[in-house]
């Protein structure tokens, strides 16, 4: 069985790592073959990391590439889609583009579709306010990263799952060994200098508890846009994907910041996921997906307001038998729930049974040819 995987971004983005690169291994032992191509590759997730900028002449050469390949390219069984073919381009584009394509498969894990229908700006609201509609009724089946997704996606495909974003928990694990009784506790957040924003109402309190209680603040992935937010304590890391579980593996409490909005509705919690399969206690915004994720008080804590933000944070930090236990239940939860090993099986099941109609038509119409 062939496929051919189309993703936003190349390895250097998580959610090609996450919702596509690591499935690989278990689809090629289910014997399926997997071709992956990027619209953009890494030099421009990091190029938008230094906070740099990225041609557009380039920018513009990928998207023809990516057409050329689409009208011109071998035929595969599936085609896997993450996100969407041509951000910011018509769905008619991408219909037309399709056109000689079998079966799709499309997988989000965000809310990309209120990129359009709820734009600040009204031109892209109207001519773009309904752009994926067109590859989601095309799709033979949608992946989608929670709930909110598949709401939104069961409304033009009618056959939808719900595949959390997933780690291997046989790679992120909580550290050996045990902190370091002099060192101070470290609180810490993974993520990109795209969702750097949702920390920023946080960063005069983390600041007050660094002064208060002398921990350290730990932020990975920021990049250039936290420096202007920096203060005494605050260590800021550049993301690595050799060091990011150790990066992880590093914190004593794990934190995730969302505003209330319908943006950070589609999230998939992916870094709570990090947090809790490395054995963190971890406190969180109860928007979207982050209230199925937390067990509020088992696993950790959901915090709205400032007060309580401080409140449950404090807790943590004074408790080390209840960061233990937190955190032995969010392993526990990241490896039943959230885990490679649970949902391999179940993407391998779905793209195979979405490939075989058309391997079997491919095998009737070989042997009408002898």
């Amino acid at each position: 069985m062939q496929i051919a995987a189309l993703t936003r971004y190349g390895r250097q983005a998580a959610s090609t790592r996450q919702r596509l690169l690591q499935y690989i291994p278990a689809l090629n032992a289910a014997g399926v073959d997997v071709s992956f191509q990027s619209l953009l590759d890494d030099e421009y997730i990091r190029s938008l990391a230094a906070g740099g900028t990225f041609s557009r002449l380039d920018v513009a050469s990928s998207y023809l590439r990516r057409l050329r390949g689409l009208l011109s390219g071998p035929p595969a069984d599936i085609l896997w889609i993450y996100a969407e073919l041509f951000p910011y381009l018509p769905g008619w584009f991408e219909r037309l583009a399709l056109s000689r394509t079998r079966a799709i498969v499309y997988d989000f894990d965000d809310a990309f579709f209120h990129n359009y229908d709820a734009s600040p700006n009204p031109l892209v609201r109207t001519l773009l306010g309904r752009k994926l509609e067109p590859l989601l009724r095309r799709a033979t089946a949608c992946c989608c990263g929670n709930a909110y997704l598949e709401e939104y996606a069961s409304r033009f495909c009618e056959r939808t799952i719900v595949l959390p974003t997933v780690v291997d928990t046989a790679h992120y694990t909580p550290r050996i060994a045990p902190a370091d009784p002099g060192k101070p506790l470290v609180i810490g957040w993974i993520g990109s200098p795209t969702t750097w924003r949702y920390m920023r109402a946080l960063v005069p309190l983390l600041a007050e508890l660094v002064r208060e209680r002398g921990v350290r603040v730990r932020v990975v992935g920021a990049g250039p846009k936290a420096e202007q937010d920096r203060f005494p304590g605050l260590e800021l890391l550049d993301w690595a994907e050799s060091r990011e579980a150790a990066d992880v593996q590093g914190m004593d409490i794990g934190i995730m910041p969302v505003p209330d909005e319908i943006w950070a509705l589609g999230k998939s919690g992916y870094k709570l996921v990090q947090y809790m399969a490395c054995g963190l206690p971890v406190v969180a915004s109860p928007v979207g997906v982050n209230r199925d994720i937390v067990a509020h008080g088992a696993s950790g804590f959901l915090a709205t307001t400032p007060a309580e933000w401080k409140r449950f944070l404090s807790l943590l930090l004074d408790d080390a038998d209840l960061r233990l236990r937190m955190g032995l239940a969010g392993r526990k939860r990241a490896q039943e729930d959230y885990s490679l090993a649970v949902h391999a099986p179940r993407l391998v099941g779905l793209l195979k049974s979405v490939a075989q109609p058309e391997v079997d038509q491919r095998a009737r119409l070989g042997a009408a040819e002898i």
